[in-house]
């Protein structure tokens, strides 16, 4: 990877595309509860929803990758892009196999994603990343990957049924550019 905003040149950890294939690996961290703790989504309950979940919403997404060690998928990122008078930023989110959190792994993939997104989507400026007060595990991801907190927006989104504090983060196209 190039830019100024990427790291270790010969790390064991590459993004690809998540095909139905990876249905066993895929359903490791989706049914594990420390992942979906702070995710939007509750742990799955069968291999159905997972292969439903990778037909209808993984596959026609239009930017999301697996997260792979040694070339098995352990977690995946998104990017999910605005429209219209938003169509500058977008937000990035991710989760990973909680036995491997701690590792590095995910901070190296959202620089992968910092150092590739800006050059794919040309008319993108900010990249924000919205994370749960008190999901500080993901902040420090941010942090390390050259993300800068912002402020804590509250009582701004509704997480399983209550409504929680996000702090944003965000970074711009012009930070990573060499």
């Amino acid at each position: 990877m190039e830019g100024s905003c990427g790291s270790d040149e010969s790390s064991r950890i590459s993004l690809r595309l998540l095909v139905l294939s990876d249905i066993d690996d895929f359903m490791v961290w989706v049914t594990d509860e420390k992942v979906a703790r702070f995710c939007t989504w509750e742990p799955y309950a069968s291999k159905e929803e997972g292969l439903n979940d990778i037909k209808e919403k993984i596959l026609p997404h239009p930017w999301f990758r697996a997260i792979c060690l040694d070339g098995k998928p352990v977690g995946c990122i998104l990017v999910n892009p605005n429209s219209g008078n938003d169509r500058c930023r977008a937000e990035i989110g991710y989760s990973l196999e909680s036995k491997l959190w701690g590792k590095g792994i995910v901070t190296r993939a959202v620089k992968m994603v910092v150092d590739t997104i800006f050059k794919e989507w040309p008319h993108l400026e900010r990249l924000e990343g919205l994370v749960e007060v008190d999901n500080v595990g993901s902040q420090r991801v941010l942090e390390k990957a050259g993300f800068q907190r912002e402020g804590v927006l509250r009582k701004h989104s509704i997480l399983k049924g209550r409504t929680v504090d996000d702090v944003i983060y965000s970074i711009l196209s012009t930070e990573c550019e060499n």
